[in-house]
């Protein structure tokens, strides 16, 4: 059963770093997953019985996020011609979505290690201090080795940085700005003492993997007195900033699943969100134990300010134990971050 609970203090332990990639085969980033799930649910559901292959295809569903995932079937029946989905081994017409093309079948550690494909996320800093707010600056280089500069915007942006501690504390969501030269600057909030986690994703714009996502990251130490908090109990709400969030569903490993999330306020279903990102939500997803990350975004449909109070996300993760997850969400024109412990079976 999909859980929530209530916002944690920052405490670390410490974590391995790319040498936890090899046992990823299961899972990838879930940007794409509301989208290809969607789509594959839909095509489903409106095949005739004996699995014709003359029923036509619907559109994906809007508002959804891109990236990648790991194909339910190898053989997926009525994807072809799809709009935006050739190319996907296993699923033919997923070539002309970003992030897409060329993805195989399973993945390994999508954002454990700093280097991937050639590309690779670079910095000198491998210790930041505590207790004041601070500028973490880096590059990604391409296979050629020089800094990339011509990035894909994706839900806004182009380039979205992360960081939490290694005890799955101090979650912060950026969007950094990069000069000329390729350096990325990342402005960072006051950090409690421990081990961090700073994962970029971004899509090239050109180069050998054009169009294909990317989530790296690299770990630096906050120097201090460090205490891990406890990964709170499982529930299946939680509050943020006078919001009452709501989660349903059944995560098990390696199965797709819809997450039905409900936002209310005063005991009154709000129907009032902003868009953030071009959607009506931001899920961030992050493993127990390895600090392995996903993201996605709803299928609902953006209709201007007035979102809410359901939105269904569609989470595919591959590795079973309790994961962290950080629901941002605009109303009132203030970005609101409510924290839920998933477990996954």
């Amino acid at each position: 059963m999909i859980t929530g609970t209530e916002h944690q203090n920052s405490a670390s332990t410490e974590q391995g770093d790319s040498s936890a990639t090899s046992r990823w085969a299961g899972h990838r980033v879930l940007h794409a997953c509301s989208l290809a799930l969607a789509v594959a649910a839909i095509v489903l559901f409106t095949l005739p019985a004996r699995g014709s292959s003359t029923h036509s295809a619907p559109a994906g569903p809007p508002g959804v996020d891109h990236g990648m995932i790991a194909p339910p079937s190898a053989t997926t029946p009525g994807m072809a011609g799809m709009p935006g989905m050739a190319g996907m081994p296993g699923m033919p017409g997923m070539a002309g979505m970003p992030g897409m093309a060329g993805m195989p079948a399973t993945a390994t550690g999508e954002g454990l290690a700093a280097e991937r494909d050639g590309y690779r996320l670079d910095s000198a800093a491998t210790s930041l201090p505590a207790g004041r707010a601070v500028t973490y600056p880096f590059t990604v280089t391409g296979p050629d080795g020089r800094p990339v500069t011509d990035f894909a915007e994706v839900q806004t942006k182009q380039l979205h940085f992360y960081a939490i501690r290694s005890d799955l504390t101090g979650y912060q969501h950026l969007h950094p700005t990069m000069a000329p030269d390729g350096t990325w600057t990342a402005e960072l909030t006051a950090l409690e003492p421990g081990t961090w986690r700073l994962y970029a994703s971004f899509t090239p714009n050109t180069g050998p993997r054009k169009g294909s996502e990317f989530v790296l990251s690299r770990t630096v130490t906050v120097p201090g007195q460090a205490t891990a908090a406890p990964l709170p109990a499982a529930t299946d709400s939680t509050a943020a900033d006078g919001y009452t969030i709501a989660v349903q569903g059944e995560l098990t490993a390696g199965t797709p699943a819809p997450l039905i999330v409900t936002i209310s306020k005063d005991g009154q279903p709000v129907t009032d969100l902003q868009p953030y990102l071009d959607s009506y939500a931001h899920l961030s997803i992050v493993h127990e134990g390895d600090q392995a990350l996903a993201h996605l975004h709803p299928t609902t449909p953006v209709h201007g300010d007035h979102g809410g109070p359901t939105l269904t996300l569609y989470a595919l993760l591959g590795e079973p134990g309790n994961w962290r997850a950080y629901l941002q969400f605009r109303a009132a024109g203030q970005l609101h971050t409510a924290a839920l412990t998933l477990h996954v079976a």
